[in-house]
């Protein structure tokens, strides 16, 4: 019997109609970030070797969480178009890295890719794939993508989506 394994790199593509200024201020600030995606806060320092913390939801925190959902470091920062960061979730012993690159079309249009570099790491790379629904605590990078998505483009949370 043969088991499917998920990608050790998995790219994610989406484009916002927003300014890409504004795209770069919903992935860095807590401002946007409670308000999509899994809801948490963040805390990141956009320099070199910064630390990146996304905090935990007081839901998170009654389902046995501590304070610190994701820990990480900015590897990289060129903004508004580029953040490279490591990644890794409370929950398992897994250091991953990210890669947010930004393009500006005219429109306002601002092209997403997300690459989550998950080498070594398949249970977390089985998680972020994004294979629940709303009712299943959500789905992964596409789940956190497309409540982005929702969130800049109508000013309200997607269905399910936020703290």
């Amino acid at each position: 019997m043969s088991s499917t394994t998920p990608q050790d790199i998995q790219v994610f593509r989406i484009y916002i109609e927003a300014p890409i200024e504004r795209v770069w201020e919903a992935i860095t600030s807590s401002d946007f970030t409670t308000k999509y995606g899994y809801g948490g806060p963040v805390e990141v320092d956009l320099t070199p070797g910064g630390d990146y913390r996304n905090l935990t939801t007081p839901q998170m925190r009654e389902m046995g969480l501590g304070d610190v959902a994701i820990s990480g470091r900015v590897l990289e920062v060129d903004p508004p178009k580029r953040l490279i960061q490591t990644w890794r979730p409370a929950w398992h012993d897994e250091d991953t890295t990210l890669t947010w690159e930004l393009t500006e079309y005219a429109g306002p249009l601002t092209g997403v890719t997300l690459t989550h570099d998950c080498t070594g790491a398949p249970n977390t790379a089985a998680e972020v794939i994004g294979s629940g629904g709303a009712d299943q605590g959500g789905g992964g990078w596409p789940w956190v993508l497309a409540s982005m998505k929702t969130l800049l483009e109508t000013g309200h949370a997607m269905v399910g989506a936020g703290g």
